[in-house]
């Protein structure tokens, strides 16, 4: 199952709208990049752990 990352999911100062999507380890890769060098976070263990708790099953869409 693909998981999304959402930035529109968590506030954010930037008002930021990036969506992640992809197999899990990808996601939560890009998405810790992302977070470092956009929005100024540490890269952490539990940082790590806590994007992956946050990430959502990607729901398919139909043509």
């Amino acid at each position: 199952m693909r998981k999304v990352a959402d930035c529109r999911d968590y506030p954010s100062e930037s008002n930021c709208t990036l969506t992640i999507s992809g197999e899990e380890d990808e996601v939560v890769r890009a998405a810790v990049d992302h977070a470092v060098s956009v929005h100024g976070h540490t890269d952490t263990k539990e940082m790590r752990e806590q994007l992956r708790g946050m990430l959502k099953d990607e729901v398919p869409q139909h043509a």
